[in-house]
């Protein structure tokens, strides 16, 4: 969840990185919050636009570094599935 301490968001609010999951969450929802106030009142395409670009981050990690990770650890340890197409 974003919500944090106030003394750790203001240790991230200055720029420090995030140390857990839930700071990442609050760090990523005061981004996405501070884009939203730029389009005052935020209409739906707003919203869509932010979803869709989480989305596509998302995709990206797990394209770039996520995947090559598992690759490797396959590689290591032994592929765990059976069939190939």
């Amino acid at each position: 969840m974003p919500y944090v301490k106030p003394a750790d968001r203001e240790r991230l609010d200055t720029g420090a990185a995030p140390a857990t999951a839930g700071e990442l969450n609050y760090v990523i929802s005061r981004l996405v919050d501070r884009y939203l106030a730029q389009h005052s009142p935020p209409r739906y395409g707003d919203f869509n636009e932010v979803v869709g670009v989480l989305e596509c981050v998302k995709l990206e990690l797990y394209r770039r570094v996520l995947a090559p990770y598992e690759d490797g650890k396959k590689a290591a340890y032994g592929d765990v599935y059976t069939i190939s197409v």
